[in-house]
């Protein structure tokens, strides 16, 4: 946890505009390094107390996430269908390390949820690490969307793919000999398939200037090779309302 905290408050320090939110910052990182169940319970208040900054509810289901306290739950997972790549990825460390049963049922929900796609990389990579019984069955349906011409969501199909060879479940071996065809994800899928024991061979690439299509071969914009692409800006998965 360390090294995940040690990022996240040094990327809060530098939003926080008050010396009222140096205070109250502070006061969170005495907390942490306590560790004592009154200061657990002092950061479970904050998660729902009124007009909390963003900020400080983050650090607090941080540290309760990575605690094992469920309390941090709701938070985390507003947190991991939030728009800020960052602020996800954080989110989807802490739980991991939760223990909630209901975690890998809200990720295949964000997953899934073709008007979250845009925000959907790190929901991915928590069910592969997650190894739940609605991983792969989630992956592979996120894939098979994402396997259309000229989709720009292909780090996030790239994902999936690379969470199914992982998982090792032989239910991904149509979806990800489907992948192989697409240049993007030809690769890793032939990879995936491999430890699945099918071997595939990797299409050569296309000539300049050759028609094509596929999740790997469009150009995405700067948003969505990170994942997070302008497709679809409702809908959120279930167990929380979206709140920006």
């Amino acid at each position: 946890m360390e090294e995940e905290f040690h990022e996240l408050t040094d990327r809060v320090r530098a939003e926080l505009r008050s010396p009222q939110d140096l205070v109250a910052y502070e006061r969170l990182l005495g907390l942490a390094r306590k560790n004592t169940p009154a200061g657990r319970e002092e950061l479970a208040r904050m998660l729902v107390a009124v007009e909390r900054p963003l900020w400080a509810r983050e650090i607090a289901a941080f540290i309760l996430g990575c605690a094992g306290d469920k309390r941090a739950f709701e938070t985390l997972v507003l947190l991991l269908n939030y728009r800020d790549p960052v602020r996800c990825a954080t989110a989807a460390h802490a739980l991991a390390r939760l223990g909630d049963p209901r975690t890998a049922r809200a990720a295949a929900a964000l997953a899934t949820n073709p008007l979250r796609t845009a925000y959907a990389l790190h929901p991915v990579r928590l069910l592969a690490e997650l190894r739940a019984p609605q991983s792969v069955p989630a992956l592979i349906a996120t894939l098979e969307r994402l396997l259309t011409p000229h989709n720009p969501y292909w780090r996030v199909a790239l994902a999936c793919v690379e969470g199914l060879g992982a998982l090792g479940d032989r239910r991904a071996v149509p979806a990800l000999t489907t992948a192989v065809a697409h240049p993007r994800l030809a690769a890793a899928a032939a990879a995936s398939l491999a430890r699945l024991g099918v071997h595939e061979d990797v299409p050569e690439p296309a000539e300049p200037g050759a028609a094509g299509g596929g999740a790997g071969e469009s150009v995405p914009r700067q948003g969505a090779e990170r994942g997070e692409g302008t497709g679809g800006s409702g809908g959120s998965g279930p167990d929380v309302s979206e709140r920006r």
